[in-house]
């Protein structure tokens, strides 16, 4: 019997271990199989994560996470849960090994995957041209010339972050209109550096080792025409890991985890989450790292009581 499981790593995850070992509660952490570490494992240079003046590899700053983590005594376990019961007060937890699992307590981390436009050379320009995060990487394409993809709210705040550092900023759509609010549009439309291309998808990515550009093609016409640009930002949603608990906890509109407030309290007792899982906002390694922290906080005083 476990004081506290934590299902899934990234920043949250590690950051719930390393509070949750200190105060001696002996944490397992079910880190993946496949993808441990999170989605900082797919980025190169990380320079907006304090206490790294210099920046540094995303897989060095997990690596880092990693070893402070085992340092205290957290178990890493790299497996995938396959199924979870957290309705009773001893929490169920079972691997792909065919290992069961008992906690008193479980922290979710299990994050949030960024939507991939599906392309070819798109997880191997990732980080060379190609992000999903404006304010994560903006800084690299000063006096440059990117794209956005999308038409939400999100993509036009892309968008306009962006205009800080770019010479130029294109939106592609694959509509005539945006969903975006009117407020939103309006940003988008005022903005001298930003220039809206309508009715058109992205059919081919560009580049060798780095993006040049991109092949767009009209939604109505199929006509294809090249757009030569340094850097892409994908900015079409991202889909929160949800699926091993849809039907056991409270989710919100958007289908990520509902907690309390402030709190990483879930519709569960016991239940506590963390990181992207639970925010469809920041999406940020510290904001993360800082909910982890709150949630096995929140852990500890759940179980001394």
């Amino acid at each position: 019997m476990r004081e506290v499981i934590i299902i899934g790593s990234g920043p949250a995850g590690y950051t719930a271990a390393i509070y949750a070992s200190r105060a001696l509660l002996k944490p397992l952490m079910i880190a993946s199989s496949v993808e441990p570490g999170g989605e900082l494992m797919k980025t190169t240079d990380v320079d907006n994560y304090p206490g790294f003046p210099n920046g540094l590899l995303g897989p060095d700053l997990m690596a880092a996470f990693q070893a402070q983590a085992e340092r205290f005594g957290t178990e890493i376990l790299f497996d995938d849960v396959i199924e979870v019961d957290l309705t009773g007060d001893i929490k169920i937890v079972k691997t792909g090994n065919g290992e069961t699992h008992q906690a008193k307590a479980v922290i979710i981390s299990t994050g949030a995957a960024y939507r991939e436009l599906g392309l070819p050379k798109e997880k191997e320009l990732s980080g060379h041209g190609v992000s999903w995060c404006a304010t994560c990487d903006g800084f690299f394409f000063r006096d440059k010339t990117i794209a956005v993809v999308g038409g939400g709210d999100s993509a036009i705040e892309e968008a306009t972050f962006l205009t800080k550092f770019a010479s130029k900023v294109y939106m592609i759509h694959r509509r005539d209109s945006f969903r975006a609010s009117k407020i939103m549009q309006e940003k988008a439309f005022n903005n001298p550096k930003i220039e809206v291309i309508w009715n058109s998808a992205i059919s081919e990515l560009k580049g060798e080792g780095s993006l040049n550009g991109v092949v767009l093609e009209n939604t109505e016409t199929g006509a294809k025409t090249d757009l030569a640009i340094d850097g892409l930002f994908i900015a079409i949603g991202s889909d929160p890991r949800v699926g091993l608990i849809e039907n056991q906890l409270e989710l919100s509109e958007d289908r990520f985890i509902k907690v309390e407030g402030r709190t990483s309290k879930t519709s569960l007792p016991g239940v506590f989450a963390a990181g992207d899982v639970i925010d469809p906002t920041y999406r940020q390694a510290i904001t993360a790292a800082g909910s982890g922290c709150v949630a096995a906080l929140d852990a500890e005083h759940y179980l001394s009581n």
